[in-house]
């Protein structure tokens, strides 16, 4: 390829003699553009800028340049330049399409839904069976709601690119969102056949499986364990130096740095969570860093960065910033203890851990099951969540939290007060969940229909995303009517706008019934607050147990919490029979739990730093790592042979039901030429999170 130099000078002499030819300065331009593009391409980002930028000084109106130049903005994190540049695109040649997808993809990161919706539509005017912007359009969609028209452009794409790998995962995120569980599992295995180390799709494959199966079994252990040795195999070139306690202050007392790494610190399940240790830390015992990788934050982003600076502590925003540099950075700020707080759900930054950024690791809130990551030191539970019997197996070592492994701050500045029990004037009782379908499976609903059957003129709420949608509301009520429970008795409601609105609607229910074997977390701790009791079913794994720790913590666990489905059931219809008790216990149920050890942070967090006391002191005492990494390198290979073996005996469609987030917007990058040919590049991944993915 000619550089820069060289270019000019054969083209000046040219330029000179005709300085306002304007096909000499044309061709220049093209040049510059095609040298800038092949300077991005070998990663040399601006000085591939630097080369559209003198095209666009020839040739103001340079469409190509114009558009490279979006392309190359965009990767540089310079979103308002690169908007401008793919709106000037489309304004000097409207019929390029790839200007247009990539325009919609920068209005969905703003969550500009509507225009990006416009954007994908004015694409696929010019190219009808434009696989990216049919995707796009079902990302948009999909977030609405609007699941049946998703359905049809993710059909499309891949009747478009049958080898679209993204699609297909998100074609599987689409049909868990509906509760089409083993639809969405062949989605994923189709996206894996033609991707194999496609994160997004094994990531999501990981969470379906805790949906399907029961977490202790070993074909979900082996999986995760799996994943988790071939996602480190990746990393082992970027694997940072190895920290020793020669390399760190030894002291004793001296506050340690703790880093909490999330993308979830905004209004979403695990902030509920996740504030309490972020408000509490005692600066004299922790020096608090807060790795924040939210995309859009929100006034919780704002209140939650406000608490840990006020308390000492450095709060970084590392959204744009890759894993390899967020992993130097952590190693450069000394944390000694990083806490990740994702798991395999959206935006986690898993990497970071497999590079080793901190001496001690630990997985917390997220996610309900193993890292797969021998580079995860240890994982946080309670006794109740995973007993010293559990079967559940994990690559981390279990830390087991006094009480409830987790503390909730409640929305208490816009929930509304508690409302009056509904059955009181009804005359009839109203069962219901606000868990999303993927966890309402069939055998849920079998069980449900049986409680419904058993009370008399009882009712059942249902409220999810999808349930706008014609398609969803069809799946949920079939398998209701097949269980006996008439289309009556049942109410679906879609998601409400804020958190006041949706925190309100449990003002329509009396008893909330939850889900198994993936249990509520924030759904539980939320109709508590609201005043409305859960009912759970007590299992053997991780996912089965947590509103079991969550009732347990407030008290309720002797006349909530089901030993077997028997006993859910009867429970259910004891209660639905006792209108008076249930008027006791929904006027004293909030105050009841936030006095309780759920919501004690006062308690919850000086209990964590003494765990982090000990797991550090056990660090400096045996002089870097804790286990071998070659024992559960061994241990994995063995969940691995059995989980095969279990999956080679699997019977199709034996499963129930699941899944989790969807790859984001996808960005066309091209290279500079003839707009015709622009599509030539490679499409930019990420996933789209709901607030209910990590642990609602």
């Amino acid at each position: 390829m000619l550089g820069p130099h060289v270019i000019q000078t054969s083209c000046c002499p040219a330029v000179q003699v005709a300085p306002n030819y304007p096909i000499v300065r044309t061709n220049l331009a093209v040049a510059l553009t095609d040298l800038g593009t092949g300077l991005k391409l070998k990663g040399q980002l601006q000085q591939g800028i630097a080369m559209y930028e003198r095209a666009l000084a020839l040739v103001p109106r340079h469409a190509d340049a114009l558009y490279n130049l979006g392309v190359a903005c965009a990767e540089a994190g310079q979103v308002e330049r690169a908007v401008f540049c793919y709106e000037m695109t489309t304004h000097f040649n409207p019929a390029c399409a790839e200007a247009w997808n990539n325009l919609g993809v920068l209005h969905k990161d703003a969550d500009n839904l509507e225009r990006a919706a416009d954007c994908y539509m004015a694409a696929l005017n010019i190219r009808p069976n434009f696989p990216q912007s049919l995707n796009n359009l079902a990302v948009v969609l999909t977030s609405q709601g609007k699941a049946g028209e998703a359905y049809s452009h993710l059909q499309a794409a891949i009747a478009a690119s049958p080898d679209y790998a993204e699609a297909h995962n998100n074609l599987g995120v689409l049909q868990r969102d509906v509760g089409a569980i083993h639809d969405a599992l062949a989605s994923y295995g189709r996206a894996l056949k033609l991707v194999p180390d496609s994160r997004n799709a094994g990531q999501n494959r990981l969470l379906a499986l805790n949906y399907v199966y029961p977490g202790e079994g070993p074909l979900v252990c082996a999986a995760h364990a799996e994943w988790g040795h071939a996602f480190q195999a990746m990393h082992a070139e970027e694997m940072l130096p190895e920290v020793t306690s020669c390399d760190r202050d030894t002291s004793p007392g001296r506050p340690l740095k703790v880093g909490y790494v999330s993308p979830d610190l905004f209004t979403h399940s695990v902030s509920y969570f996740a504030e309490a240790p972020m408000s509490h830390h005692n600066p004299s015992r922790v020096q608090l860093f807060v790795y924040s990788c939210v995309v859009k934050q929100d006034a919780k982003t704002t209140r939650l960065q406000q608490k840990v600076v006020a308390a000492g502590g450095v709060w970084r925003d590392v959204a744009r910033m890759s894993e390899p540099d967020l992993a130097k950075l952590i190693r450069q700020d000394q944390v000694d203890i990083l806490v990740e707080l994702t798991g395999h759900t959206a935006n986690n930054r898993l990497g970071v851990c497999a590079m080793r950024a901190a001496p001690v690791q630990v997985t917390w809130i997220g996610y309900p099951n193993s890292t797969g990551l021998t580079a995860v030191d240890y994982r946080f539970t309670d006794a109740i969540c995973d007993p010293t019997h559990t079967k559940q197996t994990y690559t981390e070592e279990l830390v087991r939290l006094p009480g409830c492994f987790l503390c909730y701050t409640p929305a208490a500045d816009c929930a509304p007060p508690v409302a009056p029990l509904p059955a009181a004037t009804n005359g009839f009782v109203t069962f219901g969940s606000f868990n999303n379908l993927a966890k309402i499976t069939p055998q849920v609903l079998a069980l449900w229909a049986r409680i419904l059957n058993s009370v008399p003129a009882s009712r059942l709420l249902l409220k999810a995303k999808p349930l706008s949608c014609a398609m969803a509301r069809h799946h949920v009520m079939t398998q209701l009517q097949a269980a006996g429970v008439p289309a009556w008795k049942v109410d679906l409601l879609p998601l409400t706008p804020g958190t006041g609105e949706h925190l309100a609607v449990y003002g329509l229910m009396d008893i909330s019934l939850d889900t198994f074997p993936y249990a509520g977390t924030t759904t539980t701790a939320e109709s508590l607050y609201m005043g409305v009791p859960v009912i759970t079913l007590r299992g053997g794994c991780h996912a089965h147990n947590v509103s079991c720790s969550l009732l347990s913590a407030v008290g309720l666990a002797d006349q909530w919490v089901a030993r077997d489905q028997e006993q859910y059931v009867q429970l259910a219809v004891q209660h639905a029979s006792n209108i008076p008790a249930l008027q006791q216990l929904r006027q004293q149920l909030r105050q009841q739990m936030a006095t309780s050890q759920l919501c004690d942070a006062k308690i919850f967090v000086p209990q964590l730093e003494d765990t982090y006391s000990s797991l550090w002191q056990r660090w400096v005492t045996e002089g870097g790592r804790k286990r071998p990494i070659q024992g559960l390198l061994q241990q994995q290979q063995e969940q691995q042979r059995i989980g095969q073996q279990v999956q080679q005996q699997q019977q199709p469609g034996s499963a129930c039901h699941a899944e989790q987030p969807m790859q984001q917007a996808l960005q066309v990058h091209a290279a500079a030429a003839a707009a015709a040919a622009a599509a030539a590049g490679s499409p930019a991944a990420g996933r789209i999170t709901d607030a209910d993915d990590n642990t609602g």
